[in-house]
Parts: C-alpha cells; structure tokens; sequence
C-alpha cells in the first residue's frame, strides 16, 4: 500500500466515525415509545346516534404497543348490568360501526389483553376510530359509550 492509499483510508475512517457518533444525539432523540396510552369516559350523553339518560358511567383506560400491535386495556363502570361490550369501530356518518373487539367479560373491572390487532387495526385506534360501548337490556343499542382517543 503507498501513503496516499493509507491516507485516504484513514480519513475514509474518521469521516465515517464522526458521522456515525453525531446519531447518538442525546438531546434530540428520534426513538419514539412503543407503547400509547388510549382512554375515554362513557356516559349515556355519550351514545350516538342518540343519547340515552342514564346516570351509568364507565372508563376505559388502555396500552397500546404498536410494535406487537397488542392492545391491554381495562374498562370499569358502575350503574348497570351489562348484557354486551365491546369496542365498536367508527364507520358511519352518525359516528357508529359495528362491534370489532368484544369484551371477554362483563364483569367490572373488564381487564383483557388482545392477540396481535391487524395494522389496520392499530391505525384506525389511532386515528380515534373506536369507541368503547357496554350495551343492557334497557338500552339494546347501547346505554354508555366513550370514543377512545389517545391520552
């Protein structure tokens, strides 16, 4: 090797060090979290397309990790005797959809974890397309509701 091929990678070397270490910002993180928070708070106000006056309420409080697309939540309420509930994804004009995650009981606290949600899925959380209902026999199409959003 003559000097100026060993100069040259030398300084091949060190152009790529300084790039490399200049990623390790500390101060300007670009990994963000995998995990988001998502809540809402169901009332009778809350129910669409029309609102139903029950004095019920309820929360749903949930982690969503985007990486696994694993969804844990926990919905608590108090009034009511459920006969259903799920989360429904928003479809419609009026602000309903069909039910997409059942609750796999209906016992307060509800606390579940899902299987792998679809991309789709994860999105739409996101996005503030679902909504958690719990549904009675008064009120078959649903006696409270909240939107879940991100906290």
């Amino acid at each position: 090797m003559n000097k100026k091929s060993v100069l040259f990678s030398v300084a091949t070397f060190l152009a790529l060090g300084v790039t490399l270490s200049s990623c390790l910002d500390d101060e300007n993180p670009t990994v963000t979290s995998t995990i988001t928070q998502l809540s809402a708070t169901l009332t009778g106000a809350g129910e669409k397309p029309n609102p139903v006056p029950s004095t019920a309420t309820g929360t749903f409080t949930g982690k969503l990790n985007t990486v696994s697309r694993v969804l844990s939540y926990t919905v608590t309420y108090q009034g009511l005797n459920p006969t259903g509930g799920h989360l429904h994804k928003i479809v419609n004009a009026d602000g309903t959809g069909p039910v997409d995650i059942p609750f796999p009981s209906l016992t307060s606290p509800i606390i579940a974890t899902t299987a792998p949600l679809r991309q789709t899925q994860v999105d739409s959380l996101l996005a503030g397309q679902y909504y958690a209902n719990l549904h009675t026999a008064a009120y078959r199409g649903g006696e409270i509701r909240g939107e879940v959003r991100k906290k």
